[in-house]
């Protein structure tokens, strides 16, 4: 497991899992380390890409089955313990999706549409997808500016792009979750229909807006907001659960 989850605080005991999967180019360092900070009854696994920090010897999956098989075959005994919560920012939220989908579809385990006509960002020169990140906002521009940290940086995130850039789904005909769901957003995003995933869930749907752009989460306040968020709803569940 530990090749794949990466978790600070092993917390056998704990009544609930959150499960957290990177945004695009990222790694699993910044959830990993909500571990330390959520109570103990919740246990944080951090999902490790190939591509990047421990394994970045391995190539980069290139479709989001892969990243749905690799996922679930090392998490779903686990995941048929106790209760469990998906999180992901931005290409995270789509994985965290696919994952539902399959545990849901495959294995009847619970915790919209895709953007078909977006530009594929993935395949622009080089020159074209820095300014593309400047423009998003969230990278430092130390980061950007230098050349070596770009070349273990952008691989990476341009692997993650072709993935979601050529991940599809059809919209669903009738709700396949019956747990609860919580859109966040940056209020100075690019505008986003997040009311397209209300259609997975016949149980309660949640859109909540948080002060900053694409990477509202790395501010300390949103994460705050966040994670207690995250906490009551696990704990509720906790409830429900026992």
């Amino acid at each position: 497991m530990e090749k794949v989850i990466n978790c600070f605080k092993k917390r056998p005991d704990a009544v609930s899992r959150l499960i957290c999967f990177p945004w695009a180019g990222g790694g699993s360092i910044h959830y990993a380390r909500w571990g330390n900070v959520l109570n103990s009854s919740v246990e944080v696994f951090a999902v490790k890409l190939p591509g990047r920090e421990s394994r970045a010897k391995e190539p980069f999956f290139q479709s989001m089955q892969q990243i749905v098989e690799e996922v679930v075959g090392v998490l779903l005994p686990m995941l048929k313990e106790k209760p469990f919560a998906l999180f992901g920012h931005s290409f995270g939220a789509f994985t965290s999706f696919a994952v539902a989908d399959h545990l849901k579809q495959v294995h009847n385990l619970e915790p919209s549409e895709t953007r078909i006509n977006t530009p594929k960002r993935s395949t622009l020169s080089d020159d074209d997808f820095l300014k593309w990140m400047s423009s998003i906002g969230g990278t430092p521009p130390e980061l950007l500016a230098n050349p070596e940290v770009l070349k273990l940086f952008v691989p990476a995130l341009k692997a993650d792009l072709h993935v979601v850039e050529n991940y599809r789904c059809n919209k669903p005909d009738k709700p396949f979750l019956s747990c609860s769901v919580t859109c966040f957003d940056g209020k100075d995003d690019i505008p986003h229909d997040l009311q397209a995933w209300k259609s997975i869930t016949s149980a309660d749907f949640t859109v909540r807006m948080l002060d900053g752009s694409h990477f509202y989460l790395k501010d300390p306040g949103n994460e705050k907001i966040l994670l207690d968020y995250i906490t009551k709803q696990l704990e509720t569940s906790e409830m429900d659960y026992l």
